[in-house]
């Protein structure tokens, strides 16, 4: 799978980061739970040089527990402070803030505010993690990979401040693997995926892993042994065909997909920990 995204905004987002570091004092890195590796841009450490980053692994809700406290584990290991969250329903939150303020700034008189940057890939949750510290929606949210633009202050308590900015995703996707982490969980866009090769892969990993899962969302008795043929199986039971009965695979290739991101396949976590 040789997937290729690199939107021309987002270069300007890339300038506006390395313009903008140096008004920051924390950097508030968002990674996705179930795939923590290959949403982390690894551009980002060159730009962000010594400053102090905290790792929120978000969408921990789709994401395996196991797993992700071995991540936490993983990235504690290596300094870091680190919140599971949610920031869809605000949780892991509290003890974010809580982090923030243990980054005083020494000021002639008193101290100066924590200024803190989020940054992370598309649809990572950036704008969602904004509007749950703020407590109100500031940040324009969308399901679509590259809806944030431009940039905003935010005070978010006294003493705090966020700097929301775009995510950044590198020009070239590494290996064939990080494409499909970063495709099905929606860090790229539908328009330049091969839908159904993408269903296909994550249908097989669906069954070795939580075949029952299947089962029970899509009221089937049996799973057939290949994905193809379990792909016909569930655009069959939705009643998705085509003029003639033949069975609509690009209609319930995008249903599966959208199911999967939504978790109603279950917890998954794509990635382990390096050892």
């Amino acid at each position: 799978m040789d997937i290729q995204w690199y939107p021309g905004h987002m270069k300007k987002t890339k300038e506006m980061l390395k313009e903008n570091i140096r008004l920051v004092n924390v950097v508030i890195e968002l990674l996705d739970a179930r795939v923590p590796l290959s949403s982390q841009n690894p551009e980002l450490k060159d730009l962000l040089g010594n400053k102090n980053r905290v790792i929120v692994l978000n969408k921990y809700d789709l994401a395996e527990e196991r797993h992700t406290a071995s991540w936490i584990d993983f990235f504690k290991g290596q300094g870091y402070s680190v919140v599971a969250a949610n920031s869809a329903k605000g949780y892991g939150i509290r003890q974010l803030k809580a982090i923030l303020r243990n980054f005083k700034v020494p000021a002639h008189k008193g101290e100066r505010p924590v200024r803190a940057m989020v940054a992370g890939i598309p649809n990572v949750g950036k704008s969602s993690l904004i509007n749950a510290m703020a407590g109100k929606s500031v940040a324009k949210i969308g399901g679509i990979p590259g809806v944030t633009r431009g940039k905003q202050w935010i005070k978010i308590l006294p003493g705090i401040e966020l700097l929301d900015t775009p995510g950044i995703l590198w020009p070239k996707i590494e290996s064939s693997e990080m494409g499909f982490h970063l495709a099905v969980t929606g860090a790229i866009k539908y328009e330049i995926l091969n839908t159904e090769e993408l269903v296909y892969k994550l249908l097989e990993i669906v069954i070795s892993e939580k075949p029952q899962s299947l089962r029970n969302r899509y009221k089937l008795d049996e799973l057939p042994r290949g994905a193809g043929d379990l792909l016909r199986d569930i655009g069959r039971k939705r009643g998705y065909l085509l003029p003639g009965g033949e069975i609509d695979n690009l209609k319930t290739s995008e249903v599966v997909l959208k199911e999967f991101r939504e978790g109603l396949l279950g917890r998954f976590t794509l990635e382990v920990p390096p050892v």
